[in-house]
């Protein structure tokens, strides 16, 4: 008996800890499936997102791309090294930036790998260059002008551009005076002439070379300088992020005071339609009363309102955010709440809000806001701004999407591409 009952708690044992190893073993690969995040920046991101600062002292980076192959490539607005364009690659897949080269000689804001080709801006124009099978530029020092000629007057100057699904593009011309004044009386232009060139959104075919204001057609009008544009696929419409006007206290003090100055006008963000009209000069949007303003310029005194012809923006923004990009994020890395939203990069900061340089995020569903925005990736700024010791670190002023769902992030200001994970 004594023989049999050993018998039985040795087999119990066993058991025991063969159900005992299992159990440890199921626990430990789950622990194991866990990804840890990483975060090597002083990047402040939400739970469960890792960042990498994976380009350091690029120059000033303004929008950049990420190729099919994963290669990145970023503008400059100014020369670097005598070249505009960068090309960082990671040649053995291990998310570390490996070789960087540098090409062209036409510095500017906009780059785009698009059906082939790698698209790119100067601030005049639009040029690209051939991609062979394997998504890699043929020959860097042979670019095709696509168009020519656009109005360059040395000030919000920048030409971004997106493209649809049909072979368009469509390329912004900010107006290079804030309110339209008349140099001399310092009244508004009546009419503003600058809208015949500028101020708007003009669209052109992508295919088609050597193209002039002449071959092409004023898509929208009366934005001041969109410089964040991209195309929802969703509603197959042009969105765009618009920079409000400025120096309402210095040109009206009767009129606003310099907290008004600091607050007013919006920000703006825009569904555009073919021959919206969105204002500028003549009103401007104010989010605190969420109204139409008439511009002083015109006859507007800060509360008359006006412009009934004119869209209002599906979202504001408080004053001189300075909305450099707009990126819908069509990935499947990130949780599903972030599918189709939309992500934008505020290159500028609010001095009453002492908030600023961030990245923000705008829930969607079918193509509409479903939400108020939010801010997703902070401290670009690298300093309390509320009371600021110390030099600026980082501006963000382009988005990218690349082929596995990660975001990349464009710093004009310390040279940095940034890349964020989930």
């Amino acid at each position: 008996m004594k023989t049999k009952h050993t018998s039985s708690t040795l087999l119990s044992l066993l058991i025991l800890f063969a159900s005992t190893t299992v159990f440890v073993q199921c626990k430990s690969e789950t622990k194991e499936a866990v990804k840890e995040t990483v975060n090597e920046t002083n990047l402040i991101a939400p739970d469960g997102f890792s960042v990498f600062e994976i380009g350091k002292d690029l120059g000033a980076v303004r929008h950049l791309t990420v190729a099919p192959n994963g290669d990145i490539y970023a503008n400059r607005k100014a020369l670097k090294d005598g070249k505009a364009i960068v090309a960082l690659k990671d040649n053995n897949n291990d998310g570390k930036i490996d070789s960087q080269e540098n090409f062209g000689e036409l510095p500017g804001t906009e780059v785009l790998v698009k059906n082939d080709y790698l698209y790119a801006s100067s601030n005049s124009g639009i040029y690209r260059y051939k991609m062979n099978a394997d998504h890699e530029i043929i020959d860097t020092n042979a670019p095709e002008q696509i168009v020519g000629g656009l109005i360059d007057m040395g000030r919000d100057n920048a030409k971004p551009f997106t493209m649809d699904g049909k072979g368009n593009i469509y390329v912004t011309v900010g107006s290079w005076n804030d309110p339209c004044r008349d140099a001399e009386d310092k009244t508004g232009m009546n009419p503003c002439t600058i809208l015949d060139s500028a101020a708007g959104i003009w669209k052109f075919r992508a295919d088609k070379l050597n193209q002039t204001y002449a071959d092409g057609s004023r898509y929208v009008t009366g934005l001041k300088n969109p410089v964040g544009l991209d195309w929802n696929t969703q509603n197959n419409s042009l969105f765009a992020t618009d920079h409000g006007r400025g120096k309402l206290h210095l040109y009206y003090p009767d009129l606003y005071t310099q907290q008004q100055d600091n607050d007013l006008p919006a920000e703006t963000f825009y569904e555009l339609k073919e021959n919206d009209n969105a204002g500028w000069p003549y009103t401007y949007y104010d989010h605190i009363q969420k109204a139409r303003i008439v511009s002083p310029e015109y006859g507007g005194d800060g509360k008359k309102t006006g412009g009934e012809d004119a869209i209002d923006p599906i979202m504001a923004f408080p004053a001189h955010y300075g909305p450099n990009d707009v990126l819908f994020y069509t990935g499947d890395m990130f949780p599903e709440r972030y599918k189709n939203g939309a992500f934008i990069a505020f290159h500028g900061q609010n001095k009453t809000l002492s908030k600023g340089y961030f990245v923000a995020f705008i829930p969607f569903e079918n193509g509409k806001p479903t939400g108020k925005w939010e801010v997703f990736l902070d401290n670009f700024a690298g300093i309390n701004l509320a009371n600021p010791q110390g030099e600026l670190q980082h501006r963000p002023c382009g988005l990218a999407q690349g082929p596995d769902g990660a975001l990349y992030i464009a710093d004009d200001h310390g040279g940095s591409i940034f890349k964020v994970t989930y």
